[in-house]
């Protein structure tokens, strides 16, 4: 079982250290298909400051810029205000990341991945704020990405489930989604996430539940963590006063079993981080039983027995299936937008090299 923390619920902005003013921070960014990759984004700009606010696009500027996104904005400011880390969120943030934006909201310097952004005519969306020296850089989370995540929906394949060799179909995929004629980026492409003990316990805290608060047990896939799983963890989180919420989740051969094809898209440790972010969530059981046993809720107990199970009505008919259906329905869109984004970044990359690369030297490489 894993704890999590970084409380419930938002409040005012704390004050910092010793009672000095509160460090804020800026993030912005599109958030579509919202993964652990931008949860781990979040967590290292947060502890970087004291207060953290996110800014996320509008569909309109992400159509713009690099294409259609998968999820509406709505969806996506919804997935931002979930994640434990973020403070606040702003709504329509502009897709270029300016002064007058970080002074607006009184923000210190915004935080980025050491990867690049890029406007629809090939500009970096923060170069204003580098210039000025109110730029930070975080790690990217290595095995994650929303080209990734689309090919496994896209491609009928196993091999996420128990991080096995690629097989061939697989491979050729993540050789050719998106790739534009002039070859490949370091950004853009399909990795494989290594499990490791030290990121789970990055995300959780380890808090255990406290006198008066009242244990909720859920279970379930929650497979590509989406708005579904957050308003049914949401209105769980509000069946009690102090809710101290635990989410039990399916071993990975359990959900293939009941949900077939390729399922789970996410294996059972990157499940683990994406319910982790949640602050609707206080611990995560990993591989917890189909069926709740005595064992169980003696640890938790065996509820409709004992008269303490009930259903929850999400308010929200969002499925796995679903968002596998928006893919497959406009893959061309989405092979197109990978395209038009790897073109833009390999084109800075090479305008950035022959700017490094002194003139006696340019002239040589072209022999």
């Amino acid at each position: 079982m894993i704890r999590n923390g970084h409380g419930a619920t938002r409040g005012a902005e704390p004050p910092g250290p010793g009672g000095r003013r509160a460090v804020r921070v800026w993030c912005d960014g599109c958030y579509d298909m919202v993964h652990y990759g931008h949860s781990n984004q979040l967590r290292q700009a947060r502890a970087m400051g004291d207060y953290l606010i996110v800014g996320v696009h509008t569909d309109e500027e992400i159509s713009k810029h690099k294409g259609p996104p998968v999820f509406t904005q709505e969806e996506r400011y919804k997935m931002v205000r979930a994640i434990k880390w973020v403070d606040e969120v702003v709504p329509a943030a502009p897709y270029v990341t300016t002064l007058e934006t970080l002074d607006k909201y009184s923000c210190d310097f915004c935080v980025h991945g050491d990867d690049i952004t890029l406007t629809v005519d090939g500009r970096d969306t923060y170069e204003e704020v580098k210039q000025a020296g109110r730029y930070r850089e975080c790690r990217r989370t290595q095995g994650v990405s929303t080209t990734d995540l689309v090919g496994r929906m896209l491609l009928v394949t196993k091999a996420h489930h128990s991080c096995e060799e690629m097989s061939s179909e697989y491979r050729e995929y993540a050789d050719s989604f998106g790739k534009c004629p002039g070859g490949r980026n370091p950004w853009t492409g399909v990795s494989q996430f290594l499990q490791t003990s030290q990121k789970i316990i990055q995300f959780a805290s380890g808090k255990e539940p406290q006198p008066g608060e009242t244990v909720i047990y859920v279970a379930g896939a929650f497979d590509l963590f989406h708005i579904g799983h957050v308003d049914f963890l949401e209105k769980v989180h509000g069946l009690a006063e102090r809710p101290y919420v635990i989410a039990g989740l399916h071993f990975d051969q359990e959900v293939n079993h009941y949900k077939g094809k390729n399922y789970p898209i996410m294996n059972l440790h990157e499940r683990t981080l994406s319910v982790l972010a949640c602050r609707y969530v206080s611990e995560v059981v990993i591989g917890a039983p189909y069926s709740v046993t005595a064992e169980l809720l003696d640890h938790f107990k065996e509820p409709k027995r004992r008269g303490i199970f009930c259903q929850i009505d999400s308010g929200n008919d969002l499925t796995t299936d679903l968002i596998v259906q928006r893919i497959i329905k406009n893959r061309l869109e989405y092979e197109a937008r990978n395209q038009k984004k790897e073109a833009k970044e390999l084109a800075f990359l090479e305008a950035r090299r022959r700017q490094e690369v002194p003139p006696e030297r340019e002239s040589d490489c072209d022999f």
